[in-house]
């Protein structure tokens, strides 16, 4: 009889090793999850920017326009194509594009306000849109309390 008891609790360290793996796996997957989220979140809004800047760039001003959700045929009512010149063409105070940098973005409601700095102590703060990715100078300086 003394065969019946030997082997009695043997298994009870394997299941402890593997719970306790199971456990520290799950814990490394939502830090993991977390700190991507945090830096990935806002990935597809300042993604737009940088497309935005790249056409600036290669002076396709008709091309930028239109992710402001404008076309040359169907202007914004507040902001048609002479004012987007004056405020991103190459006469304007923005002309020299190459050097920008996003600083930060923020979420805020639907959306997300991305600061951008253009060196010589010049920033700029633009809101792009969750749903429709369009791109507009930021209503708010920052996010307002509440949202």
């Amino acid at each position: 009889m003394a065969g019946y008891l030997a082997n009695y609790g043997a298994g009870d360290e394997q299941r402890e090793k593997l719970i306790r793996r199971l456990i520290i796996a799950a814990a490394v997957v939502v830090v993991a999850g977390g700190i991507l989220y945090y830096f990935l979140k806002d990935f597809r809004q300042e993604r737009q920017t940088r497309m935005f800047f790249a056409l600036l760039e290669k002076h396709d001003y008709q091309a930028a326009y239109q992710l402001w959700g404008c076309t040359e045929s169907k202007p914004c009512r507040d902001y048609p194509f002479k004012d987007f010149m004056d405020d991103w063409g190459p006469k304007s105070a923005r002309a020299d594009v190459g050097a920008y940098h996003i600083k930060k973005s923020r979420s805020c409601g639907s959306g997300v306000i991305i600061t951008v700095d253009f060196g010589k102590n010049q920033q700029e703060k633009l809101w792009v849109e969750r749903d429709d990715l369009t791109i507009g100078f930021s209503p708010w300086p920052g996010c307002p309390p509440g949202r």
